[in-house]
């Protein structure tokens, strides 16, 4: 039994954008590869095998699913044996193994609820493997491990010796499918390599237009008309359009929360530093000249302190 996890992500009924609270969500990745026998296909891509076509293929995502903040992808079972879980992502993520571990967790459990874990008979559980599929535009290898244990406290930090094997591991393969990386996966999969020509192009045109919504328009007419997943955004072109501006407009209030994240973190420091040199008698002039803050701000400061 193969069962996969490919990222979803249409925003759907439940968001916060600025809060970034999100239930569930589809993607133009996993919406694409929604049908079974790309899915098949493009399993036998990133591993270089050859499957039969009547392996069955059965789709269980886990939707709706909130744990601990992480959202489930897409997830289907192929034969019986091996469980795979493939996150596709446009940013770096060094914590991947982490979230993969409790995805996994997650799907385990639904495989197995309806058999007895108290049992003196063995469960076979199928055996997983995990893929990362980045198409951001940080620079990134063509292919890269994660490691769980790389996560791992040190013990010797402890006084403790000897302890250098891992009870727990877990490897994610992390693949760099943008456009012109991977070409041997790439022809092995026509749909992958389709889809990251699309996001090639959708940025090269931003680039050129400065607007993200017409380059958006742009591109899914230029792919149309040169045969790049044209069949797919005839069908879903309004959908494509809405999960990628969505997309991108979660992604920069993200990056929004983050700035405005470090620049509270700076202002709180700053207020310790001047209340502990104003505690030791410092004059704001000598302040202003330590830490750069302006006279007023110092002012301010000094008179809540």
């Amino acid at each position: 039994m193969r069962i996969a996890s490919c990222r979803s992500s249409c925003y759907s009924s439940h968001k916060k954008i600025m809060g970034v609270n999100f239930k569930y969500k589809d993607s133009v990745f996993s919406l694409l590869f929604s049908d079974h026998d790309l899915l098949r296909e493009l399993y036998c891509a990133l591993e270089d095998v050859t499957l039969p076509p009547d392996v069955p293929i059965t789709i269980n995502t886990l939707e709706n699913v909130l744990f601990m903040e992480l959202i489930n992808d897409i997830s289907f079972v192929i034969g019986g044996k091996l469980v795979i879980l493939i996150e596709h992502q446009s940013t770096i993520n060094p914590n991947m193994a982490l979230r993969l571990l409790m995805y996994i967790a997650r799907v385990y459990e639904g495989l197995v609820k309806e058999k007895n874990l108290y049992s003196s008979k063995l469960i076979f559980i199928p055996r997983p493997e995990f893929f990362v599929l980045y198409n951001g535009i940080a620079p990134y290898p063509d292919e890269q491990i994660l490691k769980l244990s790389n996560l791992f406290e040190r013990p010797e930090m402890l006084g403790l010796s000897g302890k250098s094997d891992f009870a727990l591991e877990l490897e994610v393969r992390v693949i760099n499918i943008n456009k012109g990386r991977n070409g041997a996966i790439a022809q092995r999969c026509k749909k992958l390599a389709e889809y990251s020509a699309f996001i090639a192009k959708v940025r090269e045109l931003e680039q050129e237009l400065g607007n993200k919504e017409e380059a958006l328009k742009a591109a899914i007419k230029y792919c149309r008309e040169h045969d790049i997943l044209k069949e797919f955004l005839e069908k879903h072109s309004t959908e494509v359009f809405n999960m990628l501006l969505t997309e991108w407009n979660t992604e920069d209030a993200l990056a929004v929360r983050f700035e405005e994240g470090i620049e509270t973190g700076r202002e709180e420091r700053d207020r310790e530093i001047v209340q502990n040199a104003l505690a030791k008698g410092l004059p704001i002039e000598m302040i202003h000249d330590i830490t750069g803050l302006d006279m007023e701000s110092i002012r301010d400061i000094q008179a809540s302190f």
